[in-house]
């Protein structure tokens, strides 16, 4: 590619149409995957199954969420990230609508599969476009775009406690969310970030010298951080209504106020970027979030739950978009590829917090199990020191053939 081919893409993706474009992605994202989580008690009363179940089907939208990851890595390689992030949406799109319908059992389950693939899909590519986009700009912003879909995932959450009291409130809901991520995919054909894909960018063999041990730690954070997300996002409303005896409309509030103190977090990531260390940022995120979850497992009081919810937001608030930041900066040319396989730990942790946390409620329950994600967070300190100022430099030695 020419320098002043580069110069244009670089410019496109300085553009406000390009910024906002990438802003709604965000966005949208963030309302479809509220909107689910916090429908799950109305789907599961709706198809007539236990929470063994719910979790069987978090469990494969994890698998398949993982596998979105690896497509989307597939298209952003053979044709920028761009593309993917379009047919992410595009799979949420039609996914969403037809879970929306009551249907046969196993049809349901289906389209949760392609909803997954989705979901993955648009997590990795999101995450590629906003890093491209900061990146020509030249400043922090990742965390505005992940506060563009904390914004929306409290507003989803909202909606589903509105009208909690109708019988078809959880169809409403989801239907909503996915004619507006319909909307986000069709508007982002034109204007998403353009980039020149890696596959024309760079010969096979340097294609596949990516920083292995950076995505690995990088990946546990990320890993620790969904743990605790997940665990929130799938079960904070169950516990709330089902263990603590919350009423119907109140239930949601425990993921809504996790989603408030995200969204505090990340509209201050950026800014707190510019006064201190990533480290020292990383850390105190985790401390406090630590702090949250511990009291969920010990204080099963309705407001003490939900206070413990909202404190833990704040490693999900900073943690997502400084990790995904300093990973993108391990390698700037292999940075899609990158992004894409430190994205699919999230989906391990999604493994750990939704599912195991769901198998331990019929055991021990939901309260003792919320110990696990506090206890897997508080592990991601031993590798704090990878938050270094000079992540964009990239040792020789730690290049290495193609992570598995």
């Amino acid at each position: 590619m020419s320098t002043s081919d580069a110069s244009m893409v670089a410019g496109a993706a300085r553009s406000t149409s390009t910024r906002v474009a990438v802003f709604a992605a965000y966005a949208a994202q963030g309302l479809g995957y509220a909107v689910v989580v916090t429908s799950l008690p109305a789907l599961k009363q709706r198809q007539g199954v236990d929470d063994t179940v719910v979790t069987l089907i978090v469990l494969g939208v994890a698998i398949a969420a993982a596998g979105g990851s690896v497509l989307a890595n597939a298209l952003a390689v053979r044709f920028g990230s761009r593309t993917a992030l379009v047919v992410g949406l595009l799979l949420q799109a039609a996914a969403l609508p037809a879970i929306a319908l009551p249907t046969p059992f196993p049809l349901f389950v289906s389209l949760f599969a392609v909803y997954g693939i989705g979901l993955g899909c648009v997590d990795a590519a999101t995450a590629m476009q906003g890093v491209i986009v900061q990146r020509a700009h030249g400043k922090p912003l990742l965390g505005g775009f992940f506060s563009a879909y904390t914004a929306a995932a409290i507003a989803g959450a909202l909606l589903v406690s509105a009208i909690a009291a109708s019988p078809f409130a959880a169809g409403v809901a989801i239907g909503t969310a996915g004619v507006a991520i319909l909307v986000v995919a069709v508007v982002g054909i034109r204007l998403f970030a353009r980039e020149v894909p890696i596959e024309t960018a760079l010969p096979a063999t340097e294609r596949a010298r990516l920083p292995r041990a950076g995505i690995w730690a990088f990946g546990f954070v990320i890993l620790a951080v969904f743990v605790v997300d997940s665990a929130v996002s799938t079960w904070s409303t169950v516990y709330l209504q089902d263990d603590l005896g919350a009423l119907p409309a109140l239930a949601p509030l425990g993921y809504a106020a996790y989603q408030v103190c995200v969204l505090i977090t990340r509209l201050a990531t950026d800014r707190l970027l510019g006064i201190m260390s990533r480290g020292r940022l990383v850390t105190g995120a985790i401390v406090v979030s630590v702090i949250g979850v511990v009291a969920v497992a010990l204080l099963p009081f309705e407001i003490a739950a939900i206070l413990g919810f909202a404190l833990a937001g704040a490693a999900t608030g900073i943690l997502i978009p400084v990790t995904f930041g300093a990973a993108g900066d391990l390698s700037p040319a292999h940075s899609d590829q990158v992004i894409a396989r430190v994205n699919i730990f999230n989906y391990a942790g999604a493994i750990l917090g939704a599912v195991i946390v769901g198998l331990l409620a019929d055991g021990p329950g939901l309260a003792i199990a919320f110990l696990i994600p506090a206890a897997v967070l508080a592990a991601s300190l031993s590798v704090v020191r990878w938050f270094r100022t000079d992540t964009g430099v990239m040792s020789q030695t730690d290049a290495a053939p193609e992570a598995r």
